[in-house]
């Protein structure tokens, strides 16, 4: 008999991570005689702890359509790090109540780890258990693979933003604003950040500073860079990630909270921007943070990253069958004119807890520009338009309600073994 598989979603949500369930999906019904029922945990791995289970045998052809376009998490995300101990030990028991024999989650970083302690526990235990990690986080900063799922489609909106923004800037500076600043995501690594440089078609264009982590952030460089710039263009774009440090590594916005993962939780570092500018330059500035709204715009997703976003999903299943385990699918990038790439898988190992940087050379020597050798890197992954269907003039997006499983086992008392 054919063993069961669980699919779940972690970590921030992207524009495109339903395209990966599409792909799970989609790929595990062409092979019925290997792959029996595809369960998604809802939650994430809280809905497998919890056996907060959805067949998706209920979603039909039409909804899976959906499914592709639809921002946010389909069946739900969260962030936890899973423990050793009581908690394996439940996921193994809900493993075993439903059968499963193939385990695919999807998520960035720390979705990689819990995966990896999966497998391990799987491994060390005899237990007839396929784990594979599907890639997805919009902050690039995954390793072994050329981008992330997710990455592309924010690009995309962060460049169209800094640009936009900046036509509207320039029709004010005359009597109004000449600063604008635009916070992003990025918490150690500035990829989207520098991303937004794509915007920029010259020297005059916006935005016109871009700042992140990799380059230690220093006040009086900063402020004389943004005056420099307003007397030569009139105005000035800032785009910043919001894990800017001081020349001591400090966080410009850390508030002294962290998360489930131990990460410092960030205070948003655009107000501090700005009132630096206006103290020290007396300019009028404006301030955003585009937080969820970059990873939620699938209306202006990137082709090539759905592309990308469905692939790791059916490559996953296709790696779960030939007996790969322990693996990420890895996009390898074979040329830029024209833009073409490939899949290979990468050792978990290798993935889990590791982060990859924004190379300095994607950046001028000052630090504040995109370079030559980063928009050729970033240029390919922005490329094509995939629109949602649209309805009375919005994306027709629906609102996900599944029937969960009725649970087999006791409730969970995570105190328990």
């Amino acid at each position: 008999m054919p063993k069961n598989a669980l699919y779940a979603q972690s970590g921030g949500v992207t524009p495109v991570i339903n395209a990966s369930a599409f792909g799970v999906i989609s790929a595990a019904r062409r092979h019925r005689d290997r792959i029996g029922s595809v369960f998604a945990a809802r939650n994430g791995i809280l809905g497998a702890l919890d056996e907060v289970l959805i067949d998706t045998a209920q979603l039909t052809d039409e909804m899976m359509v959906q499914l592709k376009y639809t921002p946010g998490g389909a069946f739900g995300s969260c962030r936890h790090k899973l423990r050793h101990g009581a908690e394996l030990k439940r996921l193994f028991e809900v493993f075993e109540a439903y059968d499963i024999g193939y385990f695919f989650y999807n998520g960035g970083g720390d979705s990689a780890d819990t995966c990896l302690k999966v497998a391990e526990f799987a491994q060390y235990h005899g237990i007839d258990l396929t784990a594979v990690h599907v890639p997805k986080t919009i902050d690039n900063d995954l390793p072994l693979t050329d981008c992330s799922p997710g990455f592309g489609s924010v690009a995309k909106y962060v460049a169209t933003s800094a640009r936009e923004a900046g036509l509207d800037t320039a029709s004010m500076a005359a009597s109004s604003t000449r600063v604008f600043i635009l916070e992003v995501m990025g918490r150690h690594a500035g990829w989207i950040a520098a991303s937004a440089g794509l915007a920029s078609a010259d020297a005059f264009g916006a935005p016109h500073l871009l700042l992140t982590p990799e380059v230690p952030f220093e006040a009086g460089r900063f402020l004389r860079k943004v005056d420099e710039t307003i007397a030569r263009v009139g105005y000035c774009v800032v785009v910043a990630a919001e894990g800017i440090r001081d020349t001591h590594g400090v966080f410009l916005a850390e508030s002294g909270a962290v998360d489930a993962f131990g990460h410092a939780q960030l205070g948003g570092v655009a107000p501090i921007l700005a009132g630096l500018v206006k103290q020290h330059l007396n300019q009028k500035c404006h301030w955003a943070v585009a937080d969820y709204l970059q990873r939620s715009a699938r209306h202006l997703a990137s082709a090539t990253d759905l592309a990308h976003a469905v692939a790791v999903g059916e490559t996953a299943v296709a790696y779960a069958l030939a007996g790969i385990r322990s693996v990420m699918p890895a996009i390898v990038r074979e040329d830029n004119e024209p833009y073409r790439w490939r899949i290979e898988p990468v050792p978990l190992a290798d993935v889990a807890n590791h982060e990859k940087p924004l190379p300095l050379d994607f950046l001028t020597s000052d630090g504040f520009h995109l370079s030559p050798r980063g928009r050729e890197y970033f240029a390919p992954l922005i490329q094509g338009e995939a629109p949602p269907p649209f309805r009375d003039g919005l994306p027709d997006y629906p609102q996900w309600q599944f029937v969960t499983h009725d649970k087999k086992l006791p409730g969970f008392d995570p105190s328990r073994g």
